[in-house]
């Protein structure tokens, strides 16, 4: 079950026009949510991202037109956990890079079976030869360029890893190819600052907000990959894994039990079920 500008479609094959400039250029954004028993974790959160980066690509979207097909697709979920993707494109143009004078967005909903498995699950990370470009808006913004994320990872599972992390293009630590990193050091949580290159994630706010409540303190900045790495733990977050811990970077093995990791997975936990009415985790 899918909804495309509005219809409610049974069928995942649906006729879609191959000017489509997300198709063809990848000139589009996309949001991955949470869906727990029809209610997505985060969701203004997620629209209002879509929203600004919308306006960062000059594609004209009306946020009601978003919540209206997200609701539809929504309404069709059975009890339980999804997945929930929200796609966007500037919608069909001519051949070329040149953006189309007058823009008519296409707006698909879909969804998947969540896969609770990877809630926590240790991730193994090696470095990455792929930088990311932090001069560029597609780092800042969730657009469907994901060519650069998916060879990374490729790269990182040809060396029996879990997973990349990615350097921006001044040598700074940035993300990993699926998520947001972090790292404990002590009573304070760093994670990389958003002029770094990083797509500033849903679950990102939420483990900064519950750090702080819990009493920790939380540290946005620049940081070099020693520093990053000589931490006493490290974990990635993203909107389907949630928080994972990992495990190793390279050659360096970090532990999976870290209390502070624990604490922020439970805060995390906590809050989907004030906010959807249940832990998914739980069960």
């Amino acid at each position: 079950m899918i909804v495309i500008d509005g219809r409610l479609e049974e069928s995942e094959k649906v006729l879609f026009d191959v000017s489509d400039r997300g198709l063809t250029l990848a000139d589009g954004l996309f949001e991955t949510m949470l869906a727990v028993d029809g209610r997505v974790f985060r969701r203004d959160a997620h629209l209002d991202r879509m929203i600004a980066g919308a306006a960062a690509l000059a594609i004209p979207i009306d946020r009601a037109r978003l919540e209206t097909d997200l609701d539809l697709l929504l309404g069709t979920l059975p009890p339980g956990e999804a997945v929930v993707r929200l796609t966007l494109t500037r919608g069909p143009g001519a051949r070329g890079p040149r953006r189309p004078d007058v823009v008519r967005p296409t707006v698909l909903v879909s969804h998947a079976a969540w896969p609770k498995e990877t809630v926590m699950r240790p991730l193994r990370l090696v470095t990455s030869t792929i930088r990311r470009n932090d001069t560029s808006p597609t780092s800042r913004h969730k657009t469907l360029g994901y060519v650069d994320a998916g060879a990374a990872l490729a790269e990182a599972e040809a060396k029996g890893a879990d997973d990349a992390l990615l350097f921006n293009m001044r040598g700074a630590v940035a993300c990993s190819s699926t998520g947001n990193v972090f790292a404990i050091d002590g009573d304070v949580i760093l994670t990389p600052q958003p002029d770094d290159g990083i797509l500033e994630g849903t679950i990102r706010a939420v483990v900064l907000e519950a750090a702080r409540d819990l009493g920790l303190r939380t540290k946005e900045m620049s940081l070099a990959p020693l520093e990053f790495a000589m931490t006493e733990a490290l974990f990635l977050t993203n909107s389907v894994r949630l928080l994972a811990p990992i495990s190793g970077l390279d050659r360096r093995r970090y532990p999976t039990d870290h209390p502070t990791v624990a604490r922020l997975a439970d805060a995390i936990g906590a809050r989907i079920a004030a906010e959807c009415g249940r832990d998914p985790r739980a069960g």
